[in-house]
């Protein structure tokens, strides 16, 4: 059977640096334990520099829907959808959801809630927060990110037993689910590198990417000009663990995440963009094409 845990951010994430990093290479039982010590400073390159300055205004607001199919190694396991919520206490909330498809509940039944709260203009996130339930245990994940110290608390439950961990960070440190509005925010460039921390699955990953190109790309949701971005997330505390990521944002004014291509020692895992709705525009949906061609 495969391993599809911890799911929620295997499936969720499937656009962010530590997407791959969602989906462990063996069914291992360490998911309950602290982080080992972090390695040497120099086992992992450092980010040579901040972010680049954020495009404005945002290609985004409150009310925008996105949904997506989920594909995992080679079965298609479910929907995802991302929704901006209204500003809350000074921040700007974005809702994902995730459900497994009837078929893949058979390996792994997933019903997900995550929650990321990012600073209006920065995009940079000040708490990320999970609810899941994988077959009958649930999760509960809060995450505090301190900008000021760039530090990083996790308090968790699974299956009723709490735990914490404490992490810090280099230049920038982001959510799974913020990073994915962050990169839509890009001055796009072929050759522009970022690098930033994000934390999934109560750990740390450094991200490093590159805008490798501008490509044509063609969704059953329709015809797109798109930028194809290219990284590679190591694990902070576990160096030897890294995954590889491919992701297509529209270049538009409305830098729709188009799709996301991973692999793993598994297999594949792809996200597909199936429609959208946006505020003062007419929602899209896919028309059915059997295949998306590059």
């Amino acid at each position: 059977m495969i391993a599809m845990r911890p799911a929620l951010a295997a499936l969720i994430f499937s656009f962010s640096s530590a997407a791959w990093a969602q989906l462990p290479d063996s069914d291992t039982s360490d998911d309950h334990k602290a982080p080992p010590p972090a390695p040497a400073a120099s086992a992992i390159p450092r980010c040579a520099q901040s972010l680049p300055t954020l495009r404005a205004p945002l290609a985004f607001s409150a009310g925008e829907v996105l949904e997506f199919d989920l594909d995992a190694m080679g079965a298609n396991a479910g929907k995802m959808t991302m929704q901006v919520q209204k500003n809350q206490n000074g921040s700007l909330p974005v809702q994902i959801k995730v459900q497994t498809n009837s078929f893949f509940s058979k390996v792994r039944r997933v019903n997900a809630t995550a929650m990321s709260y990012l600073h209006p203009k920065t995009l940079r996130t000040s708490r990320y927060t999970e609810d899941a339930t994988e077959n009958e245990a649930r999760r509960t994940v809060d995450v505090a990110f301190n900008t000021k110290d760039r530090k990083v608390r996790v308090d968790y439950v699974i299956k009723g037993k709490p735990g914490r961990n404490d992490y810090s960070y280099d230049h920038e440190g982001l959510d799974v689910g913020g990073a994915i509005y962050m990169m839509r925010q890009l001055p796009m460039k072929e050759g522009l590198s970022v690098c930033f921390d994000v934390y999934g699955v109560r750990r740390m990953w450094r991200m490093t990417g590159t805008v490798l190109k501008r490509e044509h790309v063609s969704l059953p949701l329709g015809e797109f000009e798109a930028w194809h971005l290219s990284g590679t997330a190591v694990r902070l505390d576990k160096p030897s663990m890294t995954r590889e990521v491919h992701v297509w944002i529209s270049d538009d004014e409305r830098r729709l995440p188009l799709a996301a291509v991973g692999s793993i020692d598994l297999g594949a895992v792809r996200a597909t963009l199936t429609s959208y709705a946006r505020p003062g525009e007419k929602a899209k949906q896919a028309q059915g094409k059997e295949q998306l061609k590059w």
